[in-house]
């Protein structure tokens, strides 16, 4: 005769469903607590267990890797590009020729091969060599074309001979025979046509020489003896004499800011012959 004390059947499969049902409920409740706590600390879940570089003790304890400093680029280096070799500075010929106290002419009795009549106002008929005559007549014209000056011609062109005469015995206003610029036929002495000032300093202070002093080395020009270089070319201020260097040299000297040709080259002092 069967028990009435066993359990039924359908009551065990009840209470079994009931346990299912509740172990998932506990499951889900975990993994939603689970989702909160990686939300507030942001950190996803299961991503909790993982530890960055930065939060470790021997990252934070280590000395960063000092970087080296950049390297620093030198500035671009200057670089010549006048040539002070394109002419001879010896030659009575070249237009570059270097003439004072301790350079004299070499021959001493040199005398241009190309030297003709300057079409231009004078005091005495003008010669120079024709690249210098040239650019002489263009200059003048510009003077009158640009400011209404008239320009006139002192002296130009002297030989040997003529030095001869002209020297003084004063060194420091009058070159020896041999030793003038004038002799190069490069040189010109230049005045105003109404005589102003003509060969005397003041002539530095007048239109024509105000102009001159800043609008020669546009045709090549340069003022050879200036105010305060005496000791450099072993003359005395000669705001009238202007020699004749091409338009390259001129402009270089202009833009390096020297204003003799012994500086500029590097060469001796000529205060006094040697």
């Amino acid at each position: 005769m069967p028990s009435n004390d066993r359990p039924d059947p359908a009551d065990r499969a009840r209470q079994r469903r009931r346990l299912v049902i509740a172990c998932a409920l506990s499951l889900a409740l975990i993994a939603g607590a689970a989702f909160v706590v990686g939300a507030v600390s942001g950190r996803a879940p299961g991503a909790g267990a993982s530890v960055s570089e930065s939060d470790s003790p021997d990252a934070r304890d280590a000395t960063p890797t000092p970087r080296p400093a950049p390297a620093v680029t030198p500035p671009p280096a200057s670089v010549e590009t006048f040539d002070r070799t394109a002419h001879s500075l010896d030659d009575p010929a070249s237009i570059w020729v270097v003439v004072n106290k301790l350079r004299p002419l070499d021959p001493q009795d040199y005398v241009p091969a190309d030297l003709v009549d300057v079409p231009v106002e004078h005091t005495w008929p003008p010669l120079l060599r024709q690249e210098a005559s040239d650019a002489v007549v263009a200059m003048f014209q510009a003077a009158l074309d640009e400011a209404g000056l008239e320009l006139a011609s002192n002296s130009a062109y002297r030989s040997y001979a003529a030095q001869e005469e002209i020297y003084d015995g004063d060194d420091l206003s009058t070159a020896r025979p041999g030793f003038s610029e004038h002799q190069t036929g490069l040189t010109m002495d230049i005045g105003a046509a109404s005589g102003e000032c003509s060969l005397d300093a003041c002539f530095g202070e007048t239109d024509e020489g105000i102009w001159l002093r800043d609008n020669a080395w546009r045709f090549g020009f340069i003022l050879r003896y200036p105010a305060d270089k005496t000791p450099i070319t072993g003359y005395e201020y000669e705001p009238w004499h202007f020699r004749y260097v091409g338009v390259a040299l001129a402009t270089e000297m202009r833009e390096t800011g020297f204003t003799t040709l012994e500086e500029f080259f590097g060469l001796p002092a000529a205060p006094e012959y040697g």
